[in-house]
């Protein structure tokens, strides 16, 4: 049993260095500069303001500041979980850790290789927690759609500057949906009262649709920006 268990883990490992090789091979100058910008934690601020100026529009303050508590707490707990309990128990070096053994096949932009573990990923707990978690607050299919595609992005740049294998992404991915899953099932059972106040009234208010555009806005900046300026 522990020799099957081993052969199957093996070439789970080889499936998911093969598919990280063959995803960090596509570069071009251009789409360096782009995922640098885009993986960068500031450039974002506006997303994130523009989600709280949501909640603070359409929910009463009391929901307002219970709402940002509970991303808050969310955040915190997908990034110590990711950062310091299970990469040191599970110590998977990051593809482009010099001490990897494939890291001489590992396309790295400008210099960066982040810390020396890697699994699982932060960015995916992070990204994909607060995505859940809009999507769990809200329920409105557009903006739904984009948190999920902005998170899915987030990771796809972390494959493509070399710091991270499929799997941590996978397994961050995972733990961003289970925590904001269980926050925020557990804010509903003891708070009923102010979860059903998360749900606006007006279906077609605007307001819903202001994250859906500064995410937009935010994408065709770095585009055009990453034509001329390199983030390093």
């Amino acid at each position: 049993m522990n020799d099957l268990i081993f052969t199957i883990l093996h070439l789970v490992n080889d499936w998911d260095i093969s598919m990280f090789l063959w995803i960090n091979g596509w570069h071009t100058d251009y789409m360096d500069n782009f995922m640098e910008f885009y993986t960068h934690k500031f450039i974002w601020l506006p997303l994130y303001l523009s989600l709280f100026y949501v909640v603070f529009r359409n929910f009463q303050w009391k929901a307002t500041v219970v709402w940002l508590l509970v991303a808050i707490l969310l955040l915190i707990i997908n990034d110590q979980l990711c950062a310091s309990v299970l990469r040191h128990e599970v110590a998977r070096m990051r593809p482009s850790n010099l001490d990897n053994p494939i890291s001489s096949f590992v396309h790295v932009v400008d210099g960066y290789r982040g810390g020396r573990y890697g699994f699982p990923s932060a960015h995916a707990a992070n990204s994909f927690g607060l995505a859940f978690y809009v999507m769990y607050v809200f329920r409105r299919i557009l903006l739904s759609i984009t948190m999920f595609l902005w998170a899915m992005m987030m990771c796809y740049t972390r494959i493509y500057l070399g710091v991270h294998y499929v799997g941590d992404l996978f397994v961050g991915m995972m733990l961003g949906l289970v925590n904001a899953t269980i926050i925020y099932y557990l804010f509903k059972r003891f708070m009923p009262h102010i979860v059903e106040s998360f749900r606006p009234k007006d279906d077609t208010a605007p307001k819903l649709r202001l994250p859906v555009a500064v995410c937009g806005a935010s994408v065709v900046t770095m585009l055009i920006l990453s034509l001329f300026i390199d983030p390093a």
